[in-house]
């Protein structure tokens, strides 16, 4: 499969790491405009720095949560948090919700995401799973597995085809600015879905 405008690869999972079903991912933004990344679950953290991954392990605390390594430290408490990297300490760190919905889908391994509303829609495609759509706000989904997929790409577009026993659907990715209506983020692939009788605008990116 060919997605356009994709993105370079900077971190991923480690081979090491083991799915759990509460896993949550944060994008933390502190003072000095310095930025991390943060996955949970279950008694562990994945701490992400500039392509390179640490795992902190819980740890007792009086207030919040608290993972470290000996070496790194990662508090946090709500929304709010704090990283000490040897001798320095980020403070006044904050959740990122919008951001953390992309970074979460990416360390999925998700390689196309894409939004849209008037009812709220998301669509998530990997290459080596299928793709996911979900419509109404969440209520309704819609999957389909990776051996119905065809993908054809011409110039700055690629289409998308994939059928299920229920449903087929079609994808139109092209590579042109759009705007979320909803966040009014510019993301650089505009992207068009007829889900059986049904259709869908919005915008996206590539993740990988």
């Amino acid at each position: 499969m060919v997605l356009v405008a994709c993105a370079k690869k900077d971190y991923s999972l480690p081979d090491t790491y083991t799915r759990s079903a509460n896993e949550q991912t944060f994008v933390y933004e502190c003072d000095g405009a310095y930025r991390f990344i943060v996955r949970t679950a279950d008694d562990t953290a994945w701490l992400f720095l500039r392509r390179k991954a640490i795992e902190l392990e819980k740890t007792p605390s009086a207030s919040g949560v608290k993972y470290t390594d000996g070496n790194v430290t990662f508090w946090s408490k709500g929304e709010e948090a704090m990283l000490v990297l040897k001798d320095t300490t980020h403070k006044n760190c904050r959740n990122n919700r919008r951001k953390a919905v992309w970074e979460h889908a990416k360390l999925n391994g998700v390689d196309f995401r894409a939004v849209g509303n008037e009812p709220g829609w998301t669509l998530e495609i990997s290459n080596n799973v299928g793709i996911v759509m979900t419509t109404d706000y969440g209520q309704k989904h819609y999957r389909f597995d990776a051996d119905s997929i065809t993908s054809e790409a011409v110039l700055l577009t690629t289409v998308y085809k994939a059928r299920s026993a229920d449903d087929q659907i079609e994808i139109l990715l092209t590579a042109k600015r759009c705007t979320d209506t909803m966040s009014n983020e510019t993301l650089p692939v505009s992207v068009s879905v007829q889900l059986n009788e049904k259709s869908y605008d919005g915008c996206g990116k590539a993740l990988h």
